[in-house]
């Protein structure tokens, strides 16, 4: 018995170092910076999704395998295929077809995730020059990937279709002001000019 907690306390020690930087700097910056009365006021980052719609996947199956495949590779966790909801003949759609997949990360996965993809994959767009401010209104934040090829789990001579992603953080922010702040402290590479 004492060896089973031995073994779980070697795998709970390990803190990505984002989540470090959240609890020692961005929480005291953000509370000062809003006024917070309690550090329970604070903005956080509740999960992040990667969703990768695949038009094509309706002429070709395996596009949707190959995806999963990538995106399990990206995120360090299993894909979910996502399924058609009704019937659409312009789009040669049956209710049921597999068309994309998605992923959910929380905790520590969403953590490394972001990380990488503030540290690694960003910087190796092309013509890089920052991501928009768009936000939701709700403290959410979605951002546009036109290649999956900018993360480096991707090996660029095994791919067959250059495919896009979407990326949502959700935030437990009250304004997209907030929102912003909070992903701007993670060190989100955002436009400088303000809209």
């Amino acid at each position: 018995m004492a060896q089973v907690q031995n073994t779980n306390a070697a795998a709970t020690g390990y803190v990505p170092s984002l989540q470090k930087k959240y609890k020692e700097e961005i929480v005291p910056s953000l509370k000062q910076d809003f006024g917070y009365k309690s550090i329970m006021q604070v903005p956080k980052l509740e999960k992040i999704t990667i969703n990768q719609g695949i038009g094509a996947a309706t002429g070709d199956k395996k596009l949707v395998e190959v995806a999963q495949k990538e995106l399990t590779a990206i995120t360090g966790q299993k894909a979910i295929m996502t399924y058609s909801k009704k019937d659409i003949s312009n789009f040669k759609l049956r209710k049921g077809t597999p068309i994309g997949v998605k992923v959910t990360l929380r905790a520590s996965k969403m953590y490394e995730f972001l990380e990488r993809l503030i540290a690694v994959a960003l910087p190796r767009i092309r013509d890089f020059n920052g991501i928009p401010e768009k936000f939701d209104g709700r403290g959410n934040y979605t951002l546009g990937i036109k290649e999956q090829i900018i993360f480096p789990e991707i090996d660029i001579d095994k791919i067959t279709k250059i495919m896009g992603m979407e990326i949502t953080f959700v935030t437990n922010a009250r304004s997209d002001e907030e929102a912003f702040a909070l992903l701007k402290a993670f060190g989100l590479p955002f436009k400088n000019s303000k809209k």
